[in-house]
């Protein structure tokens, strides 16, 4: 088996793994019938010597150029066009998928390199420097090709995704993207193999020695893949989910999940890219639970002033009963605790608020700006507009409430100007 790596491509393309050997074959005998007709034409016309090999020449590169341009147009305009008209008689969606437009039209600008590839040897025989350039330029054009129609073939699945990805189609996306930069790496190989004339094997023996070259080249990559991995495995992260990244000021939704990218679209539209290595280090918020639940959780705080808080008397109980006839309290009772019912009682009275779930007004740790009340319950609507617009209402009546029982909401008094 020879190393020449012209030749391993030469060798497939004879024996018809890229090329049908009936058609290289017909190639051959147009291409040496052809010269065989410009040579008897130009001795007819009286010409001899030189001007027969350049004229020669001339005409079977012009044939040449013929030809692959017929390929290209039998690729282009007859095959594809007849392979998506067969594709949109059949039901399979992955079909037309995974064979979509894109994918035949990158294969069909492979047929004029493997014509040009098949009528080289007979075109430039006279002149073998100028056919083993040729030869190389083809090969490198055909690998570069076959790989870019690999990785167009790869991409498109990501079609079949849903909305939402699973768990499954995460890891296949992380192994196609994985498979994509493997093709890369050889596709680079097998060129530079085909420019110092040397075999791909020995190239790929050497670089094993410089392994610890690679992994640096390829850190982030490698990075990128383990922290992807980690964080679909541990179903800490989907295609679709609503994340926060504090450290990225990202806020939004998840668009595209790479080996090396997260990427982002918050809710003003901006697209913010992050790395699955900065998810896995640092802390990030996903909504994921928010949204599966069938409401969304409403916390505010408000700060009740000290001072404010004591007990009831008859004249606060009458003017209570007076302004909130629901209102059930006896004197001695603390007008915060009373309150806190108050608003307990109007929380579950709401049809907004899911009544399932859990619903408290509960004190926080004191702190020196008053003593925090948590007013902590769930509504239906999760819309993000609708629920900061129903939620605002919900506080805003609490909070007019808060003079009623005669406490006072602590506020930090700013001195005047001048």
């Amino acid at each position: 088996m020879t190393d020449d790596p012209i030749a391993i491509v030469a060798d497939s393309l004879a024996t018809g793994s890229l090329l049908p050997a009936p058609v290289a074959a017909t190639t051959g005998t147009l291409m040496d019938q052809t010269k065989t007709i410009v040579e008897d034409f130009l001795s007819m016309l009286g010409l001899n010597g030189s001007i027969i090999a350049v004229v020669r020449h001339v005409v079977l590169i012009a044939v040449t150029v013929l030809l692959a341009w017929g390929a290209y147009l039998l690729g282009r305009r007859v095959l594809v066009p007849l392979i998506l008209r067969l594709e949109r008689k059949t039901s399979a969606g992955w079909v037309h998928n995974l064979f979509n437009k894109r994918v035949l039209i990158s294969a069909s600008r492979i047929l004029p390199a493997l014509v040009v590839w098949q009528v080289l040897p007979h075109v430039f025989f006279e002149y073998p420097v100028i056919e083993e350039i040729l030869r190389r330029l083809t090969a490198i054009y055909i690998t570069i090709m076959v790989v870019k129609t690999l990785t167009l073939f790869i991409d498109s699945f990501k079609l079949l995704e849903n909305e939402r990805r699973s768990s499954t189609q995460q890891y296949f996306q992380s192994f196609c993207g994985v498979l994509k930069i493997i093709l890369i790496f050889i596709a680079f190989v097998v060129i530079v193999s085909i420019l110092i004339n040397r075999s791909p094997s020995a190239l790929f023996i050497g670089l094993g020695s410089a392994s610890a070259i690679l992994m640096l080249v390829f850190k982030d990559t490698i990075e990128g893949l383990v922290a992807g991995v980690r964080l679909t495995s541990n179903e800490m992260l989907h295609k679709g989910d609503w994340i926060t990244v504090p450290k990225a000021n990202a806020d939004g939704i998840v668009e595209e999940m790479t080996l090396t990218t997260v990427k982002i679209r918050n809710f003003d539209n901006t697209i913010i890219t992050v790395s699955p290595k900065t998810l896995v280090d640092d802390s990030f918020q996903n909504w994921k639970g928010m949204q599966e639940m069938p409401g969304r959780r409403v916390s505010r705080q408000l700060y009740i002033d000290f001072h404010s808080i004591r007990p009831l008397s008859t004249d606060d109980i009458r003017r209570l009963q007076t302004l909130r006839p629901t209102v059930s309290a006896k004197e001695g009772d603390i007008n915060l605790t009373i309150f806190r019912k108050h608003v307990e009682d109007y929380l579950s009275g709401l049809p907004e608020v899911l009544a399932d779930q859990t619903l408290m007004v509960r004190q926080l740790k004191a702190t020196n700006a008053g003593l925090p009340i948590d007013v902590y319950f769930f509504l239906k609507d999760k819309e993000w507009v609708t629920y900061e617009h129903l939620s605002a209402e919900i506080m805003e009546h609490i909070y007019a409430a808060v003079t009623l029982f005669g406490l006072r909401i602590y506020q930090h008094a700013i001195p005047a100007e001048g």
